[in-house]
């Protein structure tokens, strides 16, 4: 072993034991990664789950059309000539007034083929009541907080009112609400989609809103492995005018931007944390400079080279970055482990028991941890820790022997 990393160790553990001082350090360092391990891992959640929500209730590839689509002949053979393309589904979408037993409340309503849906959207997996083979012309499914709050159970008979009912009455005529049967009930685990969502067939929605035979666009799922972004292109070039093919993060652009700006703000603010571990690794270090002046000028002039001196104190700052990074991701892995728990006791002694649910829109904290992210977080640690030590290490090389002996 070279002399200068045991020299570097025995100043770390002196007399087998722990220098308090090089604690505070690691626990320093233990901290900062820990903290950016657990904000990078919440932040990439965030994103993860509305990718994974917004494929399973749109698809990878939503169409949209400026006009209702009248003619669908065009667009299903397109959608089957592309062999990426897995399945495919029509859908109408608005809003409509629900009401049950006196109560009311204006979620969005999509009509979908069923047929088709099935294939295209796994919804039958987050039913929660209910069947989705039951759905038909006469009957709808809800999600689960709107079955909630208005008292809903699947079988219950609700009644739906169109916007079209402003427009008849303007021309003195009645259109009255289609009373329909709950078939089910659905429940995705985001707030937002599980409070105001309705499920209809295609048919039953193109009479409410009067389109005939008429869709607004399409869902499409792809084969494993397919690229959105290159499958969207493609479909691009063929569609009609007045048509696009959206990626799941273009129709979610502006979400997904606010997510992305968040999290790198998240990371780069955090990241003073782990600086202000490296400059107190860098004052513990000075420290043991100054004290041990009388013992550095003796190895110079038993022959120690200042390379070797400076090594010692560059090695010392590195080790302490090792321990502090693997202390820091195995702590943020047991927060991230127990993160559901420690968000529960913090809402029930702070806030409340739902309010991450009505702020976030999500009924558990999510989290993602990407190897890129781990690696990046590591690397930067560990080179903020090795700069640490060169201040002290420049220090302590430039002494010279005769001087350093004299020091008191």
């Amino acid at each position: 072993m070279p002399w200068s990393i045991y020299l570097a160790l025995k100043q770390l553990f002196p007399t087998g034991r722990v220098s308090f001082f090089t604690v505070l350090s690691v626990l320093g360092v233990i901290l900062g990664v820990c903290v950016l391990l657990v904000a990078t891992s919440v932040m990439g959640g965030f994103g993860y789950e509305t990718k994974k929500m917004t494929v399973e209730t749109q698809g990878e590839i939503v169409i949209r059309a400026r006009q209702p689509i009248a003619d669908q002949t065009h667009y299903e053979q397109v959608l089957e000539a592309m062999p990426e393309i897995a399945a495919w589904s029509p859908f109408a979408q608005g809003y409509t007034m629900l009401e049950y037993e006196r109560r009311h409340s204006f979620p969005t309503i999509t009509g979908v083929s069923v047929d088709k849906f099935q294939k295209t959207i796994p919804l039958q997996r987050y039913l929660i009541a209910g069947s989705f083979d039951e759905l038909d012309d006469d009957s709808i499914i809800v999600s689960s907080i709107l079955a909630y709050n208005l008292g809903i159970e699947a079988g219950s008979t609700v009644s739906l009112y169109s916007p079209l009912m402003l427009d008849r009455i303007k021309r003195d005529e009645i259109f009255l609400p289609r009373e329909v049967r709950v078939a089910g009930i659905f429940e995705i685990g985001h707030q937002h989609l599980d409070s105001s969502t309705v499920i209809c067939s295609l048919r039953l929605m193109q009479d409410l809103y009067g389109l005939r035979q008429a869709v607004h666009g399409f869902n499409v799922r792809l084969k494993p492995g397919a690229d959105a972004d290159v499958v969207a292109a493609k479909l691009n070039n063929v569609l009609p005018a007045g048509s696009r093919a959206l990626t799941w993060f273009e129709n979610n652009r502006d979400f997904q931007t606010i997510l992305a700006f968040e999290r790198n703000m998240m990371f780069f603010l955090l990241m003073f944390i782990v600086i202000v571990a490296a400059f107190a690794i860098t004052v513990s270090l000075m420290t043991q400079v100054v004290r041990k002046t009388r013992e550095i000028g003796l190895l110079a002039a038993m022959g120690g080279s200042a390379r070797g001196v400076a090594a010692c104190y560059c090695f010392e700052g590195l080790f302490i970055g090792v321990c502090g990074t693997a202390g820091g991701l195995a702590l943020g892995w047991v927060v991230l482990h127990y993160r559901d728990a420690i968000v529960r006791l913090l809402n029930r002694l702070f806030l409340g028991p739902d309010v991450f649910e009505r702020f976030y829109k999500f009924a558990n904290l999510p989290a993602n941890t990407e190897i890129k992210d781990v690696v990046i977080i590591a690397s930067l640690t560990l080179a903020a820790s090795a700069l640490a030590g060169l201040i002290p290490a420049w220090r302590a090389a430039r002494l010279k022997p005769v001087e350093a002996l004299r020091s008191e």
